[in-house]
């Protein structure tokens, strides 16, 4: 048998706290998701401004990145570079940079969505995010 680490609701509180952070650092209206790592909603804030829209595409960016185990963009770039059979992929809806897996020993515990700017810059407020739980 193993052990496993998962989020902690604190843990949660300091991602979305530090994503959200750093969104407004840089005037960004965005919604931020946060996932346990079978792609399950444990958070989303949507900042003023931030269009309804982006209320779905977190938590799919954020489920995306957990059921892979690897960063969104890694979809949206096997798909733009010819690979469209992808998109009938079961389950993996957020293809879009912005969702970032949450990763500590090799194991994913959850993942962070972004939605709302570029997606360069999703998925640097996810990344921000995750830093606050100084994994290593």
């Amino acid at each position: 048998m193993k052990n496993t680490v998962e989020l902690e609701f604190n843990d949660v509180l300091a991602v979305a706290e530090a994503a959200r952070a750093e969104a407004q650092r840089n005037q960004w209206a965005v919604t931020i998701a946060v996932v346990d790592a079978g792609g399950h909603l444990l958070h989303l804030q949507r900042l003023d401004g931030a269009a309804p829209l982006s209320a779905h595409i977190a938590p799919s960016k954020a489920r995306t990145a957990a059921l892979g185990q690897r960063e969104s963009k890694i979809y949206e770039e096997m798909i733009n570079n010819g690979r469209v059979s992808f998109l009938s992929a079961p389950e993996v809806q957020g293809l879009l940079e912005g969702g970032v897996p949450i990763m500590k020993d090799g194991r994913c515990l959850g993942a962070v969505g972004v939605s709302g700017v570029k997606s360069i810059e999703d998925a640097q407020i996810a990344k921000a995010g995750i830093a606050a739980l100084k994994l290593g």
